[in-house]
């Protein structure tokens, strides 16, 4: 009896892991790292979608190298999977910037593999094609990056992401300091995708980057009128008075809206609203 009750334990234990990643995506979705790492350490079968999850988490909290052995955890039970080189790319990309010059090129060389391995197994992965254009957009010739090769997958996603077709073309615009021509590349993405609430604030914070105060804070305003209450325009419009230092109590009212909203991994984290909301109060 005690060897047939064993063996059902054992069998159900092989499908306790979906329900346990699911379980831990609902906390991960709510930017919940910690708590999502505690369910998932308690997975007793653990695959690729617990280490990829796993991985994820690390990242958010800026254990780099932690992620980065869980993300090869996942490659190795899973190595076709475009995601899990996708996320392994991203990895090295950030340890390229945040672990010292000493390894920055092996780590940089590392992620553009890991990039171009995601596009190379998923062509119309939208994530890794849009990762492998600002890799190629900004890093020097010598780790293979190159305004060329950005420009070749800017144009691999021309029919199918139009919008982010002409986001992609304005930054290489910009990096060319053709300035006027990322602004026409800007508006026409707004043109093409109105509801994204995302192309009009790219276009105000360009206008910022460019020092053209006023026309930013017109399309920001311009935003607030469409979007009310949006958390996105809330912390891109915050980001600016605060860069710019102006507007300190609607800049301190806009932080706070965003620090009550549900935030989610794609956010900009907490802590960098409160560093912002600090820095008002030094005003």
């Amino acid at each position: 009896m005690r060897t047939l009750v064993s063996l059902l334990v054992a069998i159900s234990s092989l499908h306790a892991s979906p329900e346990i990643v699911e379980r831990a995506q609902v906390l991960y979705q709510k930017t919940d790292y910690p708590a999502s790492l505690r369910i998932l350490e308690h997975d007793p079968t653990p695959d690729a979608a617990n280490y990829l999850l796993a991985g994820k988490n690390y990242f958010m909290l800026e254990n780099y190298e932690r992620a980065t052995q869980y993300f090869e955890k996942a490659r190795e039970l899973a190595p076709s999977v475009a995601d899990h080189h996708l996320w392994l790319g991203r990895a090295y990309g950030r340890r390229a910037e945040t672990e010292g010059w000493f390894m920055a090129s092996a780590r940089a060389a590392k992620a553009r593999q890991y990039f171009e391995s995601a596009v190379a197994l998923d062509p119309h992965n939208a994530e890794a094609l849009n990762d492998l254009f600002d890799f190629y957009l900004n890093a020097p010739g010598f780790l293979g990056g190159g305004t060329e090769k950005a420009e070749a997958i800017a144009h691999r996603i021309e029919h199918e992401r139009p919008a982010e077709y002409h986001h992609e073309m304005a930054l290489l615009a910009d990096h060319r300091k053709q300035y006027a021509d990322a602004i026409v590349h800007l508006r026409k993405a707004i043109e093409l995708a109105p509801r994204e609430v995302g192309r009009t604030l790219d276009l105000a914070r360009y206008f910022a980057r460019l020092g053209r105060v006023e026309e930013s804070d017109v399309v920001f305003a311009e935003a607030e009128m469409q979007w009310p209450g949006d958390r996105h325009v809330a912390y891109a419009r915050a980001k600016f008075y605060v860069d710019h230092r102006r507007e300190p109590e609607h800049a301190r009212q806009l932080l706070e809206l965003y620090l009550k909203s549900d935030l989610t991994p794609d956010d900009p984290p907490k802590r960098a609203a409160e560093k912002l909301l600090r820095q008002v109060g030094t005003w």
